[in-house]
C-alpha cells in the first residue's frame, strides 16, 4: 500500500489521528490501519517487523490478527504499546458525523478509535517525529501494536511477546497508551492492574413438567440461594494500591424457551476483578469452599465451576521511569498524576512480564460510546507530555 505520505505531516497528531481513524479497523480486522502506521514508521527509519497471527474458525476460514513491532536505535529501550482496533461503532445514523470519517466539531475530534486508543497513538508518533532532529540513536525506541486487543486478545500482544524474545529483543520500560485519565488529561496514570476471573456455574437437577413439580429437581431456587451467598461475600478490604476485590455475576440462563417445563440446568456466569492479595488458587478455594457450605441435596443437584483467567494481578515496580512521566505530565498539565490501578484490564497484563510498564493516554469518558471523542487541544498537550518524556529517557540513557 502507499499513503502519499508525507514527512513534515509526521509532527502533526491531528493529522495521523483523523488517518487512523478513517480506517474502520473493528476487531479483528485491520482495513489497513497497521499498514499505515509501518509506511510512517519506515519514513521515521524504525525497522518494522509484521507479526500475524491468527487460527482457523468453526467455518474452515482462518481468521488472521495483523501486528506490528518496530525499532529504532539501541541500547536501553523505550516502547510504546498500543492497539489500532476498536469496537464497532453500533448505529452510525447517532453518530454527529459518520463515525469514520474523523471530522472536528466545535474542538473535539469525533470518531470510533479517538480515545481508545488511536489518538494516543498518533500522540507518540508526532512526539517522535518532533524528537527525530535530536535523536541521538543512543537509546532504542520501538513500538509494539496489536490489533486484537478489543477482543479475545488470544493473537495480539501475549502472541508477539516470545517472538520479540526469539529475536533477542529487550524492552526496559513501556507506556501503553490507554485512555488513563477519567475527565482530564493528566489526572490519572495507570501503574498496576487487578486480574480478571471469568466464572461459570453450573447446577443440574432433572427435568420435568411444572404441574408436577415433586418428579422434578429444579435447579433454579438453589442457584438463586448460591449466587446470593456468593454475591455476599467480603474477598478482601483491598490494600495500598488497589481496592477491595469485587465479585459479580453477570447473566443466569436454563436455555429454557417454553413455559411448561422445568429446566435440568442452569448456569450462571461471573468475572471477579481482583487485586494482589488474591490468585486463581485463593478465589477458586473460596468460591468452592462456600459452595461446599450451603446445604442442599445431594442426591438430587449436582454442580461444577468452570474459570478462566484472562489477567493476573500487577503493580509496576517503583522505578525513575514513573518519575519521568509523573514529572512530563506536571510540566505540561500542570496535574500531580494519581497513581492507580482502577479500571479494566488491557495488554499491559502481558507486557508486565518482560518490563516495567505504565499506562497513560487520553481522556476516556466516551470510549465505547457514540459519537467517542477528544480535545484536540489534548491531543496536542498529550504529543508534548509523550516529547517530553522521550527527551527525558535520553537524558537518563544516553
Amino acid at each position: 500500500m502507499n499513503f502519499n505520505i508525507k514527512k513534515d505531516q509526521l509532527i502533526d497528531p491531528l493529522y495521523l489521528a483523523k488517518e487512523l481513524i478513517k480506517f474502520p479497523s473493528e476487531t479483528p480486522r485491520d482495513e489497513g490501519a497497521l499498514f499505515f502506521v509501518e509506511e510512517v514508521l519506515n519514513i521515521l527509519g524504525f525497522k518494522c517487523f509484521r507479526m500475524p497471527s491468527g487460527e482457523i474458525d468453526g467455518m474452515g476460514k482462518e481468521a488472521l490478527v495483523n501486528n506490528l513491532y518496530a525499532k529504532t536505535g539501541r541500547g536501553k529501550t523505550l516502547c510504546f504499546a498500543g492497539h489500532t482496533d476498536v469496537v464497532p461503532a453500533g448505529n452510525k445514523a447517532n453518530w454527529i458525523s459518520a463515525p469514520y470519517e474523523a471530522k472536528v466539531h466545535a474542538g473535539m475530534l469525533i470518531g470510533r478509535g479517538a480515545a481508545d486508543m488511536k489518538g494516543s497513538i498518533a500522540a507518540f508518533i508526532a512526539a517522535f517525529a518532533r524528537h527525530l532532529n535530536d535523536y541521538n540513536n543512543t537509546f532504542g525506541i520501538s513500538f509494539l501494536l496489536t490489533g486484537d486487543e478489543e477482543g479475545p486478545a488470544k493473537h495480539g500482544t501475549k502472541t508477539m511477546l516470545p517472538k520479540l524474545k526469539e529475536m533477542g529483543e529487550i524492552i526496559d520500560h513501556c507506556i501503553v497508551g490507554e485512555p488513563t485519565n477519567p475527565n482530564t488529561l493528566g489526572e490519572m496514570i495507570k501503574i498496576g492492574r487487578r486480574g480478571s476471573l471469568h466464572g461459570t456455574l453450573i447446577i443440574r437437577g432433572k427435568e420435568g413438567h411444572v404441574a408436577y413439580p415433586h418428579k422434578a429437581s429444579n435447579p433454579l431456587p438453589l442457584m438463586s440461594n448460591f449466587v446470593s451467598v456468593l454475591s455476599g461475600l467480603t474477598l478482601d478490604d483491598g490494600s495500598e494500591h488497589f481496592q477491595p476485590s469485587n465479585m459479580e455475576f453477570i447473566s443466569i440462563d436454563t436455555g429454557n424457551t417454553v413455559s411448561n417445563v422445568i429446566p435440568s440446568k442452569i448456569e450462571a456466569k461471573f468475572n471477579i476483578r481482583f487485586n494482589v492479595l488474591q490468585s486463581e488458587e485463593s478465589l477458586l478455594k473460596k468460591i468452592k469452599n462456600t459452595i461446599k457450605s450451603i446445604a442442599y441435596d445431594e442426591a438430587s443437584f449436582s454442580w461444577e465451576l468452570e474459570t478462566e483467567l484472562s489477567g493476573s494481578p500487577f503493580i509496576t515496580k517503583p522505578d525513575n521511569f514513573i518519575e519521568i512521566v509523573a514529572n512530563s505530565i506536571k510540566k505540561i498539565t500542570g496535574l500531580e498524576a494519581e497513581l492507580s490501578t482502577s479500571g479494566g484490564t488491557s495488554d499491559a497484563r502481558f507486557i508486565k512480564d518482560i518490563c516495567n510498564v505504565v499506562e497513560f493516554g487520553l481522556v476516556g469518558k466516551t470510549m465505547h460510546q457514540t459519537d467517542e471523542a477528544i480535545s484536540v487541544k489534548d491531543l496536542e498537550s498529550l504529543t508534548l507530555i509523550y516529547y517530553d518524556i522521550i527527551k527525558k529517557y535520553q537524558e537518563a540513557h544516553s
